[in-house]
């Protein structure tokens, strides 16, 4: 009988190719925090038997048998999603298919699934509420109370493929918006009164949704209100500044006019508002919807349609193939915001920021028009392959229409990648490395990667005879893991780098496998509370070999997970690949740790200097997130601490001091507190007088924080000389490089790490 089975999907996989056309190689596209291959082991809905891949190749082997087993599944998966699409618009149906298949993957991959019951249905409603209306200003009490009878039903729409509430849900958003749309026009045409007593409540959670159509119209009076006396204040703030710092006799407006241009800004602002909602299509809706859905999965497993996953991807690897220029729309206008240095479009030269995109033609072939157009529709026009020709058709800031030739091509964006600089300071020479993110480029095995062009920093500045290093990952979200283990690999001759746990309760340790170092001297690493993933990563086994020493905040963002992107696409065959595209899933599927067995969950790495910082007593990263995972520890694993030259406990004590008597860091705790109790405070007044007087204080209170972070005497910040000789002749490079340095020059932070450098020298 099992034979006889054996030979039938044998000779299904012969029939239909399942195997290449389902491209079993989604199990080769992870997240950026995936640095090796593992075992993925799915139910039977999603049955994989002794899948192995071959990390070195990349390649996957599979058993005759296992084949058998993987056609099994991908059929009962398929006829699962068939099974639920209901009659319907060919829409409809996508959506169906959609949230089956994403439904699926969540419940077979996930690290810690969710019962889909009535409390998973109850989250789930609440996440999509608060989604459609967070400022609570397009739904009525009713509207809630309406929606309400599906609270506890959304599990079962699942089951089902109904998707009641979400055709509810978007038949009253879309009566609102027509609804509220009509008010700003009205409210906007007549002058407000600014002297009378009343204030806005700006914490959504402390609202309440409206009860009738009078309350939520006096809402939205409120509310545009407030935006023209926002815009009413700096007016008169400049003007008086004007007239103040004029040696000669300024023009001064009456508090009518500017009155007047205030409320103008605001209705053109909310005209462009009403222009962006009112494209929103299905697409934005079913992303929106799903997305709530599976949010209560946790906070990182995300939806993303095809051209959200694209820009993500483009994120990750600082590439794309284009034009290099960054897009803007306002007033149903495209406009080019700014030129990326060395893109075709800077090559090219026509091309300015200000100028307005009117039509987009591929080579030999009609212009469309993209007036109106929503903006990521008309980008996805402009962006092609490289080599390909795309004529812009453009009105000038002058009002003279062109029509520009650029051929696409590669585009780097250069703010991702790494960069370094020496400093210098008391004839200590320190290296400085920045690191905005740990990417890669997933579908170039030939791309830049994070690790190899830090590795490349760390050699020109050891050329350069630096006395330690510094590498800072400030506001460093995170990225492939992979790459986090080649980079440690940098700075320890060899062993473990951090611990993954799967769904199963199975450990694997990500070791250094490579023998020598690259950097064996003095090393800082600097984090605050957005230092998130494989930042964390790299700050813990740094800090658990006591390779170096950690600078930063309380504690950093607290990031404990790992995800993988699943191509929803690879699964659609036959029939049903007219569904495409749709998208990809990010899941959670897997928990990292400390080699010390600890995990950054929730409470993330701390450092051993701290230096406070604004958000030195506010609450944030992983643990104000929705549905997180719970913090929890396991066994350590075996490794050989750095035999360091330095005496922490001793560096530690003295930076503490010089910190604690620092009158710019004494300066900075105090904002932080300030800053944590008028965050309590939510409640403003749309009285001008009153308005402007803490606005007054508050500016003040800002103009001297940043007084303290001026140009730090002393302090040298240079480029090396084969990074000046990259940028030359290229003067928006030049300027943007002028400008870090400017702004290193007057970090506090970074000058304190150099101290600890020295220190440990």
């Amino acid at each position: 009988m099992f034979h006889c089975t054996t030979c039938v999907f044998l000779e299904l996989l012969n029939i239909f190719n399942i195997i290449k056309r389902l491209n079993i190689f989604i199990f080769e596209t992870f997240f950026s925090e995936q640095s090796q291959y593992q075992d993925l082991k799915l139910n039977m809905r999603l049955l994989i038997y002794g899948i192995k891949i071959n990390e070195g190749r990349k390649q996957m082997k599979m058993s005759k048998l296992t084949k058998i087993f993987f056609a099994i599944a991908m059929l009962i998966t398929l006829s699962s999603y068939v099974l639920n699409v209901k009659y319907g618009s060919e829409t409809e149906q996508k959506n169906q298919i959609l949230l089956s298949m994403v439904i699926n993957y969540l419940e077979n991959v996930h690290y810690q699934p969710e019962d889909l019951d009535d409390q998973f249905s109850e989250n789930a409603f609440d996440l999509y509420i608060k989604r459609l209306d967070y400022s609570k200003r397009l739904f009525l009490a009713k509207d809630v109370e309406e929606l309400s009878v599906y609270r506890l039903e959304i599990d079962n729409e699942i089951q089902s493929g109904s998707f009641q509430l979400y055709d509810k849900a978007n038949k009253i958003i879309d009566e609102r918006m027509k609804m509220v749309e009509g008010y700003y026009v009205d409210i906007l045409s007549r002058p407000f009164d600014f002297d009378i007593e009343e204030s806005i409540e700006e914490d959504a959670d402390k609202r309440s949704f409206a009860k009738d159509e009078k309350e939520l119209r006096d809402a939205w009076r409120k509310n545009l209100k407030y935006q023209t006396l926002r815009r009413l204040d700096r007016k008169l703030e400049d003007q008086e500044k004007l007239i103040a710092n004029s040696d000669t006799i300024v023009e001064e407006k009456s508090f009518a006019a500017l009155e007047e241009e205030s409320r103008e800004g605001v209705r053109k602002n909310m005209s462009a508002y009403f222009s962006r909602v009112n494209q929103v299509n299905d697409r934005d809706r079913i992303t929106l919807y799903v997305n709530s859905i599976i949010s209560v999965f946790g906070p990182h497993t995300t939806y993303f349609p095809p051209e959200e996953k694209e820009n993500f991807d483009i994120s990750m690897s600082g590439k794309l193939e284009g034009i290099g220029a960054r897009l803007s729309q306002y007033d149903g206008e495209i406009k080019v915001a700014s030129i990326v240095p060395g893109s075709p479009s800077s090559r090219q030269g026509d091309l300015k920021a200000g100028d307005v995109i009117t039509a987009v033609a591929q080579a030999n072939e009609e212009p469309v028009s993209v007036e109106e157009m929503r903006l990521d529709d008309a980008i996805k026009m402009i962006r092609g392959p490289k080599g390909t020709e795309v004529i812009l058709t453009v009105t000038k800031e002058n009002g003279k229409v062109e029509q520009i030739s650029i051929i696409r091509d590669i585009v780097e964006i250069e703010e991702t990648y790494a960069k370094s600089y020496i400093l210098e300071k008391n004839g200590v020479k320190t290296g400085y490395i920045k690191l905005p993110k740990f990417y890669t480029d997933f579908d170039d095995p030939n791309g830049r990667t994070c690790s190899e062009d830090v590795e490349i920093e760390l050699e020109k500045l050891k050329k350069e005879n630096v006395d330690g290093v510094i590498l800072d990952l400030r506001d460093n979200g995170g990225g492939s893991l992979r790459d986090v283990v080649d980079m440690v690999g940098l700075f320890i001759d060899k062993g473990p780098v951090v611990q993954v746990r799967g769904r199963d309760g199975e450990l694997e340790v990500l070791s250094d496998e490579k023998a020598g170092l690259v950097y064996e001297g003095p090393l800082v690493v600097m984090v605050n509370e957005y230092s998130a993933s494989a930042s964390e990563i790299l700050a813990a086994a740094i800090q658990d070999y006591n390779r170096g020493i950690i600078v930063g905040s309380n504690a950093s963002f607290g990031k404990g997970t790992v995800q993988r992107f699943y191509d929803l696409d690879r699964f659609l065959s036959g029939e049903y690949l007219k569904y495409k595209p749709l998208g990809a899933v990010k899941i959670t599927t897997q928990k990292f740790y400390r080699i010390n067995g600890g995990s950054t969950q929730l409470r993330g790495v701390t450092p051993d200097i701290i230096i406070p910082d604004l958000y030195t007593y506010i609450e944030t990263g992983e643990k104000e997130q929705e549905f997180v995972m719970d913090w929890d520890q396991i066994m350590p694993v075996e490794y050989t601490v750095w035999n360091s030259t330095w005496e922490l406990n001793k560096i530690k004590e003295t930076n503490n001091k010089s910190i604690s008597e620092s009158p710019v860091f004494s300066e900075v705790e105090k904002m932080a507190y300030k800053v944590k109790a008028d965050r309590e405070i939510t409640s403003v007044s749309l009285k001008l007088s009153d308005y402007r007087k803490i606005q007054k204080e508050l500016n003040d209170e800002s103009d001297h924080f940043e007084k303290l972070f001026s140009s730090i005497e002393g302090f040298g910040i240079f480029s090396m000389p084969s990074d000046l000789e990259l940028i030359s002749g290229d003067s928006i490079k030049i300027k943007m490089n002028q400008n870090y340095i400017e702004g290193l020059q007057s970090d506090n932070y970074v000058y304190q790490a150099v101290d600890i450098v020295e220190e440990m020298k």
